[in-house]
C-alpha cells in the first residue's frame, strides 16, 4: 500500500493523522503543504479512491467538509511513523535528543516568522491554549478541548508573545 502512494499523498495522510478538528479540511491541507488547491484536490481524491480517507460534512456549515482517515490509513501511518531507524537514533542520543528537538523547533519558528509561513503548531504551545477548571480550553474558539487534542496540529496556532 505504501508503494502505491505519491509523496504528496503520504504527506497529506501524515498531516491528517496529526491535525485537530479545526484543521482537517481540504483548505488546511493545502495551506499546510504549501501547494496549489488543484494539486491537493487531486491528491485527496486519489486517497479517497484508495479508501484511505473519507469526507464528512461539517455539522454546522454544510458547505464545509472534514477529512477523516480510514482504519487502513491509520494502520499504514502507525506502521511507518516514526521510522524505526529514527527511533533507534533518538534513543542512542539520550538527553541530547531533547536538546536537538528544541533547537529544531526554534529554527522552524524562526523560519515561519521570517518567511511569513503559516504558523501551524501544537495546541499546547499556542497563545490561545488555556486551562479552565482543570481542562484544556481554546481561547480562540471558546470551546473545551479533549486532552488528546492539545498534542495535535492546529492551523490557527499562534505563538505566545514571549516565544
Amino acid at each position: 500500500m505504501l508503494t502505491d502512494l505519491q509523496p504528496i499523498q503520504l504527506s497529506a495522510l501524515m498531516y491528517l493523522g496529526r491535525c485537530n478538528r479545526y484543521s482537517d479540511t481540504p483548505l488546511a491541507v493545502t495551506e499546510y503543504l504549501g501547494l496549489t488547491k488543484g494539486t491537493v484536490s487531486q491528491s485527496l481524491k486519489a486517497l479517497e479512491g484508495k479508501g484511505l480517507l473519507v469526507k464528512q460534512p461539517d455539522d454546522k456549515d454544510k458547505r464545509s467538509v472534514h477529512l477523516k482517515l480510514t482504519q487502513p490509513a491509520q494502520a499504514l501511518l502507525n506502521a511507518v511513523i516514526p521510522p524505526d531507524f529514527l527511533v533507534a537514533a533518538t534513543h542512542r542520543m539520550g538527553a541530547d535528543a531533547r536538546v536537538l528537538e528544541d533547537l529544531l523547533l526554534q529554527l522552524l519558528r524562526d523560519v515561519q516568522r521570517g518567511e511569513d509561513v503559516p504558523g501551524f503548531g501544537l495546541c499546547r504551545t499556542c497563545r490561545f491554549h488555556q486551562n479552565v477548571e482543570g481542562r484544556a480550553f481554546c481561547g480562540l474558539t471558546q470551546e473545551p478541548l479533549e486532552q488528546r487534542e492539545v498534542e495535535l496540529i492546529c492551523r490557527e496556532h499562534q505563538l505566545p508573545e514571549h516565544a
